[in-house]
């Protein structure tokens, strides 16, 4: 059920995301722009994680979201991996809306929020894990997490780079609550994914983002 479910999620946001770089009325009417949510249209805070910015940005979180999901699968089930993921995804625009909420015309697409979410998720579930064979998946997770904050910082783009933060919280915190015991067993691993968390959250405070 689990592969089933991943699957699907990964052919929707091909579908969605291609009639969206076809059609410019599409990709407009559901992308997640802050003016449009604050006027009540609440259907962007999930539509706009099923849209990307061009076929790179696309294939780069599904590749992403295919790499991390069986791990989430295997030790939680399908239907945890689904919280997880839509969890981090409405995790990773409520953040967005938090810090760019004064800015009306602000606009992101993309499921990085909930791929962020799922590869915190793998990587509190399975600390051995590699990337690419080589790098340990904590120190791909914290990279990440600071192309983020880079990301944010240049906004020369439309990709939701604030949202990585909101679904890694969002993965952080659900999977910690399904699985506590993580607390106890992995807790230097616990501390440090929480490092660019607080970062990110100084930064804002400081007026630095």
């Amino acid at each position: 059920m689990g592969n089933q479910f991943l699957w699907a999620l990964i052919i929707a946001n091909v579908l969605i995301s291609f009639k969206g770089f076809n059609d410019t009325l599409f990709y407009r009417k559901y992308l997640f722009h802050v003016g449009s949510i604050r006027a009540g249209e609440q259907i962007r805070m999930i539509s706009s994680g099923f849209l990307h910015a061009d076929e790179i940005h696309l294939a780069f979180n599904m590749i992403t979201l295919y790499s991390f999901a069986p791990i989430v699968i295997t030790f939680l089930g399908g239907w945890s991996f689904l919280l997880i993921y839509f969890g981090s995804l409405i995790f990773g625009n409520l953040l967005t809306m938090v810090i760019h909420g004064n800015n009306y015309s602000y606009s992101a697409v993309g499921a990085s929020g909930a791929v962020t979410g799922i590869i915190y998720a793998a990587i509190l579930l399975f600390p051995q894990m590699q990337i690419y064979g080589f790098i340990p998946g904590y120190v791909f997770g914290v990279l990440y997490l600071l192309y983020s904050i880079y990301g944010m910082r240049a906004k020369n783009d439309n990709i939701g780079h604030t949202a990585h933060f909101g679904g890694a919280i969002g993965g952080y915190v659900i999977t910690l609550l399904k699985e506590p015991v993580l607390l106890q067993t992995n807790t230097q691993l616990v501390i440090v994914l929480a490092i660019p968390i607080v970062i990110l959250f100084v930064m804002a405070k400081q007026g630095k983002l």
